[in-house]
């Protein structure tokens, strides 16, 4: 078992953070006489929080989204997100990972408001433990909290789960779960707040002229011009960019299931069990409580092609009796658990599952930031810093980042 102390996770996280505003994430303060104005197209979780850092750091900034912050279209709607920092051998995400932890919770304090759930995040490890075991010394490097758990300690911890085929497993203690539609209404309220201007207007790029973009046509038939813009349009990033980006973006169906547990059985509420991650055959997670909603089930395997414009969001009988073999087998007590919601949502996937995040190969002052994947939304307020930096000093993005690995 590993298990760092609160007080040497919390000076890593500061220890972090300064590393962060030393580097890629420093806070960069444009005078107010070179005040430049970014538009933003996108309030999701990337969008919204790089309007958000952008603002802060000096920048006028408008803030555009075609059915709002969160809307139930979009990669970022719904309940709930994860907040895990396991991400095998990728330290990049687990470095992100951590630095969105401290700052959701800074922002917590700030708008003194519920987002961050720390119920702790519970890996089962079944069969090829690779990504696992690498993970573990970058989440020592960043100092989050974890212990290491045989199939024994797991069983006897959480008799609630079927530990079978289980080897062992990783519980994050700083890991849980993030209301994922409030998130989105409270940034904007806090961009608002602080100066920004958000319209609800769809956005086109307007032709590129002399290697830049002069501006964006809106829906309601006006032109909004400004010295830079990002692109955070999640699933319709493809869409507007289908030379640079196209299908380099895809977007796939994913149903989500919320069962109800038997009353008064406080065995699978958020007090007495973490979010869980069933790496096995398949990787299915979940998470219970939410908010008195049910206990959460999801398959991650990436669904069929799905529009998210047009697209009917009815659940299938298929996704709902896997998601109930998945849990009468996991979870025996909820055999037969009665369905109380569905959610049918849609990952943004980029081929490699590494976030875009680069300048607009032909135009100097456009930036295309999405590949969420369906783990992005965490990262949203580390990667609001990171795109805010960007823009403001024109630096390179981290090579898994650019466009370029494309071509590679």
């Amino acid at each position: 078992m590993t298990c760092i102390p609160r007080r040497s996770f919390l000076e890593r996280c500061t220890a972090l953070g300064a590393a962060f505003a030393a580097s890629s994430l420093r806070k960069v303060w444009v005078p107010m006489n070179k005040q430049p104005h970014v538009v933003v197209v996108g309030a999701g979780a990337f969008g919204g929080w790089t309007a958000l850092q952008l603002l802060r750091r000096g920048a006028r900034v408008t803030l555009l989204d075609a059915w709002g912050p969160g809307n139930s279209r979009s990669s970022s709607g719904g309940e709930t997100r994860v907040i895990r920092a396991t991400y095998g051998p990728r330290v990049v995400y687990t470095r992100l990972a951590a630095r969105a932890l401290s700052l959701w919770q800074e922002h917590e304090r700030r708008w003194a408001r519920k987002l961050y759930h720390g119920i702790g995040v519970l890996w089962l490890v079944e069969g090829d433990d690779q990504y696992e075991r690498a993970a573990l010394p970058l989440l020592k490097e960043v100092g989050i909290q974890f212990e290491e758990l045989s199939e024994r300690d797991t069983a006897k911890r959480y008799p609630q789960i079927n530990c079978a085929r289980v080897r062992w497993a990783i519980f994050e203690r700083q890991g849980g779960y993030l209301t994922a539609r409030r998130a989105c209404a409270s940034v904007l309220e806090g961009f608002l707040a602080e100066g920004g201007d958000y319209r609800q207007l769809a956005a086109e790029p307007l032709p590129l002229r002399s290697g830049e973009l002069p501006g964006v046509m809106l829906s309601d038939g006006t032109r909004l011009a400004a010295d830079r813009f990002v692109f955070a349009c999640g699933p319709w990033l493809g869409r507007l960019f289908p030379d640079v980006i196209g299908d380099r973006v895809r977007a796939t169906r994913q149903e989500v299931f919320f069962f109800g547990t038997p009353p008064g059985d406080r065995r699978f509420t958020e007090e007495a069990l973490p979010v869980w991650a069933d790496h096995g055959t398949r990787f299915v997670y979940g998470i219970p409580g939410n908010e008195w909603r049910g206990f959460k089930v999801a398959d991650d395997t990436r669904g069929p092609p799905f529009d998210p414009t047009s697209g009917e969001r009815l659940p299938t009988p298929d996704a709902l009796r896997l998601a109930r073999e998945y849990l009468a087998y996991r979870f025996p007590a909820l055999k037969d658990a009665p369905l109380l919601e569905a959610r049918v949502c849609q990952y943004e996937n980029s081929p490699d599952e590494h976030f875009i995040i680069d300048r607009h190969p032909a135009a100097g002052n456009a930036w295309l930031v999405g590949g969420g994947s369906g783990h992005g939304f965490k990262h949203g307020p580390a990667v609001g810093e990171l795109v805010a930096n960007l823009v403001l000093t024109g630096g390179a993005p981290d090579p898994d980042f650019q466009l370029s690995r494309f071509a590679r």
